[in-house]
């Protein structure tokens, strides 16, 4: 196996880590989801600011920013000039 095929091996985990890890933070979006009875545009499109909104306080409060990308392999963006 050459050193392309373990690049693409490794990147499916290290999504999958990164998935649970975000998954974990909105353990509360989850169960709401679960407890409904139906999903309308109207309520997705609620989880999805909220998912957002819960993403952003997240970054922000990050004691080392980028920390959370970093831990799973990905680059950090530079900050807009």
């Amino acid at each position: 196996m050459d050193s392309n095929e373990n690049k693409l091996r490794a990147v499916p985990a290290r999504m999958s880590r990164f998935q649970l890890e975000l998954d974990t933070r909105m353990l509360e979006l989850w169960q709401v989801i679960d407890d409904s009875g139906e999903l309308t545009l109207e309520f997705v499109a609620c989880l999805l600011r909220a998912a957002y909104g819960r993403g952003y306080v997240d970054a922000v409060s990050e004691p080392d920013p980028g920390a959370l990308l970093r831990e799973h392999g990905y680059k950090v963006p530079a900050p807009p000039a």
